[in-house]
């Protein structure tokens, strides 16, 4: 099935002396098919599926753009892919207001961050409890996205909604290296 569409969506987009009729898929299924692809990386898809009229930044039932889903799921290509067809990749969800760089720092993925960063994301974003993605980071110990971050500008006075910087969530984890990362400073 899924080659039958990528055959339709290439010949449906490609200038052709002669244009035989193709029949594609609805634009909601496309829609479907991209948030698919960004998820499983297939690059061979994503721009096919652009140019055949799915948005690069519309939201899923979920509330998650094509770029949340590639970053989530370590996609870094298709994130790529995404970017150069004109994804906004620092877009927040709908429901929590969660980052792609969130996801990044939550799931670990340091090559996923650094592409988003590359790509101007707010290091300082917050989401709708007021969290930054140092704050997750530091949650889950992932001592490398920190330095990362941190290196970008991530500011570790920043303060939830509850009251807690990204030290003090590293302390109630008992994440020593984090905590040595983010220093006396940011208490």
């Amino acid at each position: 099935m899924l080659g039958f569409i990528m055959a339709a969506l290439a010949a449906a987009s490609s200038p052709a002396a002669e244009v035989q009729p193709v029949a594609l898929p609805t634009p909601e299924r496309r829609q479907e098919l991209l948030f698919d692809a960004a998820r499983e990386g297939r690059v061979d898809l994503i721009p096919l599926l652009i140019r055949g009229g799915a948005d690069a930044n519309a939201m899923n039932a979920r509330g998650f753009t094509p770029a949340i889903l590639a970053a989530y799921n370590d996609q870094v290509a298709a994130l790529d892919t995404l970017i150069a067809a004109g994804a906004d990749a620092c877009r927040p969800d709908r429901g929590q207001g969660n980052t792609a760089l969130m996801g990044a720092a939550f799931k670990g993925a340091d090559a996923v961050a650094a592409r988003l960063l590359k790509a101007g994301c707010d290091v300082n974003a917050r989401n709708k409890a007021g969290q930054t993605a140092l704050m997750m980071a530091a949650m889950l110990g992932r001592a490398e996205q920190v330095r990362m971050l941190l290196a970008a500008g991530a500011d570790a006075g920043l303060v939830d909604f509850e009251g807690r910087t990204a030290r003090a969530v590293a302390a109630v984890q008992g994440h020593q290296a984090v905590i040595d990362l983010l220093g006396e400073t940011a208490r």
